[in-house]
């Protein structure tokens, strides 16, 4: 589907942090030349009025990525105050939505076509934005819980093999994207990383780097395809140190990446 949003030129102008709760991020997507904005996963209304109000912005648009209400119970309250679209998974019964997408429809937002991909795992109905036009500097990713800097969602509602699947599918768009992912988990998912690929020296650079930016009060967001590749232990299942790390827990020889992965994923669980 597409949506009458824009201009036929890249209108974007900024993609800004909203911070709610302890460690969520709500992304806010302002339009070039005009008090529009788009915000992203707003499980908290007070905290995007409130930016929205200092910034002199009205919401047209609301992007959703799955149901958990840390994601979504912002919706009803900026509805009822702005009247956005709101952008969200078929698949669901979100309360709010206005235009169902599924796999494969795209978002017209200001300007800027985002396609929308199904990444099942951390939720049956979770779907991602990514855009890659080619007036832009850099392709940009809106990918929810699927795909954390340097780590993965949980496994709510799908498999192990659901996850490996979208993981795949998001690690191999261009490794110039931008990976608005929507929590703080950075330093946690790295010293995970690190208790599991020990000598990674990509990972080991990482963390100091990223050690800084928190220590500054920075968002350590957003992240980049090419440095998940080099340092997200959940997309790197097919590395010998990962699949040795998976054996040692084992006991014995995973039987494939889905099994390196699955043994990961339960090991950060209670890491």
């Amino acid at each position: 589907m597409m949506s009458a949003f824009g201009e036929s030129m890249i209108m974007i102008e900024t993609i800004h942090p909203i911070p709610a709760f302890t460690d969520n991020y709500i992304w806010a997507i302002t339009e070039k030349g005009s008090n529009k904005a788009c915000v992203v996963d707003p499980g908290d209304a007070a905290p995007v009025i409130e930016y929205l109000a200092r910034e002199g912005l009205i919401l047209s648009d609301i992007l959703i990525t799955h149901h958990h209400l840390d994601h979504t119970g912002g919706i009803r309250q900026l509805c009822n105050k702005y009247s956005p679209r709101v952008f969200g998974p078929e698949s669901s019964n979100i309360e709010g939505i206005t235009d169902f997408v599924v796999e494969g429809d795209c978002v017209e937002l200001f300007g800027q076509s985002f396609s929308v991909l199904e990444i099942p795992g951390h939720t049956l109905d979770h779907i991602a934005f990514f855009s890659a036009d080619q007036d832009q500097p850099t392709p940009i990713l809106f990918c929810g819980d699927t795909l954390f800097a340097a780590g993965c969602g949980r496994l709510f509602e799908g498999s192990p093999a659901m996850m490996c699947s979208s993981l795949k599918k998001l690690s191999s768009l261009d490794t110039n994207t931008k990976v608005y992912c929507t929590h703080e988990y950075t330093l946690a998912n790295l010293q995970f990383a690190l208790a599991a690929e020990p000598d990674n020296d990509a990972l080991l650079k990482r963390n100091q780097f990223e050690l800084v930016k928190r220590n500054k009060g920075l968002p350590t967001l957003p992240s980049s395809i090419e440095l998940e590749i080099a340092t997200n232990p959940f997309i790197r299942c097919d590395k010998e140190t990962l699949v040795t790390t998976a054996r040692n827990r084992l006991g014995r020889e995973p039987e494939d990446e889905t099994e390196v992965f699955s043994t990961l994923r339960a090991w950060k669980d209670t890491f």
